[in-house]
């Protein structure tokens, strides 16, 4: 799959389970280990697990290759690797502390 296959498949999955304030990130330019980076939130720390489990799961159903996914055990932050595309689900509290969108803009 291309990168705008694979983004529109996560984006597609993440809305399935009421991801709140996607953001899209091309950091092809600042990046040698991916593309881009989509950033979402979820209500709560299972929220977050739901919405990434459900992405890995569709994607595996699908036949997308994974790299890997991590972060599960807590819950706040999830990260699902897909290589040339990378999956960050997190918990508001996380996502305010860490501001990954400031860092790769």
């Amino acid at each position: 799959m291309q990168v705008e296959e694979i983004k529109s498949f996560i984006n597609e999955k993440i809305d399935e389970l009421k991801a709140r304030d996607v953001l899209e990130l091309d950091v092809s330019q600042k990046s040698s280990f991916t593309q881009c980076m989509l950033i979402c939130s979820g209500n709560s720390k299972q929220h977050v697990r739901s919405i990434a489990k459900h992405v890995a799961l569709e994607a595996k159903r699908s036949e997308l290759e994974m790299v890997g996914i991590e972060g599960e055990d807590t819950g706040e932050w999830v990260l699902v690797d897909f290589g040339d595309v990378i999956l960050h689900v997190m918990t508001d509290e996380q996502r305010d502390h860490y501001q990954i969108e400031k860092l790769w803009q």
